[in-house]
């Protein structure tokens, strides 16, 4: 490997990172995820425990 690829390589993994994270960006996706299930969930809710008794069956066999 030319020497300074591999400089870059060991810059890149050496960097201090900030690994905190978005928490309000995931605190809204996951409420939206919740919004949009228990919006969708009275007019699917047959289908859904169609689909699911289909995918247990599959595997226990």
């Amino acid at each position: 490997m030319h020497p300074s690829v591999s400089g870059l390589l060991l810059q890149l993994a050496t960097r201090h990172r900030d690994d905190r994270g978005d928490v309000p960006g995931w605190v809204m996706v996951t409420l939206m995820t919740a919004i949009v299930v228990a919006a969708l969930t009275p007019f699917v809710s047959d289908e859904l425990r169609a689909l699911l008794a289909s995918a247990f069956a599959m595997v226990s066999g």
